[in-house]
């Protein structure tokens, strides 16, 4: 039979996320639609975003903040093609985004004097053969293996290099070491559930100087530009965007970000992504027909958790079956693992995801799991 209990909210997606609780349309101040986003109004909002951003987040004062186009993704390659070239380089990857940057690193900017520090889905490569005299170019959270990395310890205060971090997945979720990081990406529909289509760039004093010292050999398309006249673009990084950004968007990552206040702040999102790592541990021990992808518990993801099932490692069947069982019964939508990991299952478990969801779902996973096999 069916559980008798669902969740009140069946939306587990990695990214767009679920909504936060008691969101509502109406909610939204709605007054700047139609306006410029160069009006006084227009870029007064984008100033309150930026600034509100920085406090949640709790970003050094010393940090520019802007608001890009194109998502993490633009916000990432903006840093990715104007920061590196002067120095060698060190890949860090663990998933398949960590992947991308890498192709686009070598295939796309064809920078020379690189290193590939690599690990399968599940672990972690060894982050203590990072040269502090090299640029590092990384992924914080592996929103398609469920690992993170734990901590900052391993990249030195008094690096000569530049720490470039797609963050994403990250932030919101878990502790982050804004002191080591120069350049880091990131978009509001993973912690916060915002729209898609915009990102944000945070670069620190050290990546400004890399900027207005160094002219990268490629052409530079505009929506990257960082730049002007060899001088750094700061009218970027004080609401004044390259492109349009929706102001309807902007109110909505607003209203998340207010209710973080609410909640306690940044603080109490770490502490509700948390509960919801241990609620999927606790289940997971206690069923011995899965497993969490990311093998080490220091390592784990908070934000996105991935399971596998060790019996049949290598096969989609399963997961891909459940994920459309779930999907058909309206209990969960879109849990099914990214292509470019392994077969594996996905649960959001970011700060915007209600504890109690996870628990109503643990049951119907077994369900589906059980009709399966």
């Amino acid at each position: 039979m069916n559980p008798s209990l669902r969740p009140s909210n069946p939306c587990f997606s990695s990214g767009p996320t679920r909504k936060r609780p008691g969101w509502a349309l109406d909610n939204l101040a709605l007054s700047l639609l139609g306006r410029s986003h160069r009006s006084t109004e227009g870029l007064e909002k984008i100033r309150q975003l930026t600034s509100l951003t920085r406090e949640v987040l709790e970003i050094p004062e010393t940090y520019h903040v802007a608001l890009m186009a194109g998502s993490c993704t633009v916000a990432m390659e903006a840093a990715m093609w104007s920061l590196l070239g002067p120095k060698p380089i060190d890949f860090v990857t663990y998933d398949v985004f960590g992947q991308l940057w890498v192709h686009d690193g070598l295939k796309e900017l064809k920078l020379q004097n690189t290193r590939i520090f690599e690990a399968p889905p599940g672990f972690l490569p060894d982050l203590s053969q990072v040269n502090s005299a090299h640029d590092v170019v990384l992924t914080w959270n592996g929103t398609t293996t469920g690992v993170c990395i734990p901590d900052g310890e391993w990249i030195s205060s008094e690096r000569e290099g530049l720490v470039i971090c797609d963050a994403t997945s990250a932030l919101f979720s878990m502790p982050f070491p804004w002191e080591k990081m120069d350049a880091v990406s990131f978009s509001w529909q993973k912690g916060l559930g915002g729209e898609a289509a915009h990102g944000m760039l945070v670069l620190s004093p050290r990546a400004v100087q890399r900027l207005e010292s160094y002219t990268p050999p490629w052409p530079m398309p505009r929506v990257f530009r960082l730049t002007q006249g060899e001088k750094f673009l700061g009218q970027i990084f004080e609401g004044m965007t390259i492109n349009t950004p929706s102001l309807l968007c902007i109110e909505d990552a607003l209203d998340a970000l207010s209710w973080c206040q609410m909640q306690g702040g940044l603080p109490a999102f770490i502490e509700r992504s948390k509960k919801n790592l241990k609620a999927v541990e606790s289940w997971v021990s206690e069923t011995p027909w899965i497993e969490l992808l990311a093998r080490d518990p220091l390592a784990r993801s908070s934000s996105s958790i991935c399971l596998y099932f060790p019996e049949d490692p290598e096969d989609w069947a399963i997961p891909k079956a459940i994920a459309e069982t779930l999907d058909k019964e309206g209990v969960a939508f879109d849990i099914l693992g990214h292509g470019g990991s392994l077969p594996s299952l996905r649960l959001w478990g970011g700060p915007l995801v209600e504890t109690s969801d996870l628990k109503a779902l643990f049951p119907w996973i077994t369900w589906a799991y059980k009709r399966v096999k």
